[in-house]
């Protein structure tokens, strides 16, 4: 069983939101690379930002041996292009979250490489289950970890939106790294927290339940969080294992056969996190 075995199909879908004027999120999807980037900044700069991340991992499409070690090279190439972006008279610099799954092999075995910058998130459904696989680097997951807040109560926070880690920050990020196995019937969701932040994690894995194909998984996702309140940019990648040769586990199988906030955005803070700002009227104004 090896990667040249393995049989993928996807679907992606993104969409501006209801209160943005433009969309800062980027996606990749095929060649073996599904990442998603959510860009921040002022002047623009989470378009580019967003953008630039995206095409210096873009060179591990269709690559054979991809592993972390290569991954954080180009991330922290990645860091120093964004951090390179203009971003105007605003003094806000440019930023990105990174997140994503690569396919990978070690001895001849296709292993998922999942990386995470930030707070886009990564989910693995196997057996029908739903499982997220990144970990949000923010300041409210910090205090879930601590035992301070519970998930519920994280979803409500003040400060829910602090990003403690993204490509741009002053300080290079270190990514998260993770090796899954590859089964057969594996569905890899990832999405930006555009998505996350208008819907629960039962409502998004009964979605992926009711629609076995990638692209309708995708899209419905997105209109849902859209219907929500569609606070933020909104991009969805579903990725399905079709196919991996003498793999006959047949317990690992994904399915086959509101309330309107003001708007938000993400800005460095001074210590180097990034944090969000509410739109007022077009002024943006630092919550």
């Amino acid at each position: 069983m090896t990667v040249d075995t393995l049989a993928l199909s996807w679907g992606s879908s993104s969409h501006v939101g209801r209160r943005r004027k433009v969309n800062e999120d980027g996606y990749l999807a095929g060649g073996g690379v599904f990442l998603v980037a959510d860009g921040m900044g002022g002047h623009d700069a989470g378009e580019v930002a967003s953008a630039v991340a995206l095409d210096t991992l873009g060179e591990l499409r269709d690559q054979r041996g991809v592993d972390a070690d290569r991954v954080a090279e180009l991330v922290a190439v990645a860091q120093s292009r964004v951090r390179a972006i203009d971003t105007g008279p605003s003094g806000r610099g440019a930023g990105t979250t990174l997140t994503g799954a690569l396919v990978s092999e070690q001895d001849d075995v296709p292993y998922w490489l999942f990386v995470n910058v930030g707070d886009s998130r990564t989910y693995l459904m196997s057996g029908g289950v739903l499982d997220q696989v990144s970990v949000d680097h923010s300041e409210v997951q910090e205090l879930v970890d601590a035992g301070m807040l519970t998930a519920q109560e994280a979803r409500r926070h003040p400060r829910r939106n602090v990003v403690t880690r993204a490509l741009g920050a002053d300080s290079a990020p270190a990514p998260d790294f993770r090796y899954v196995p590859v089964a057969a019937g594996d569905r890899v969701l990832v999405c930006s927290d555009g998505l996350t932040v208008e819907l629960t994690d039962a409502r998004i894995a009964q979605v992926l339940l009711e629609h076995p194909d990638p692209q309708r998984a995708a899209g419905r996702l997105v209109e849902e969080a859209v219907a929500a309140g569609g606070r933020d940019n909104i991009t969805v990648v579903v990725v399905d294992v079709t196919n991996v040769e003498d793999c006959t586990d047949e317990t690992a199988t994904s399915p086959r056969s509101g309330h309107v906030l003001d708007d938000e955005d993400t800005i460095p803070t001074p210590d180097g996190a990034w944090g969000r700002a509410s739109m007022t009227g077009g002024q943006e104004v630092e919550a």
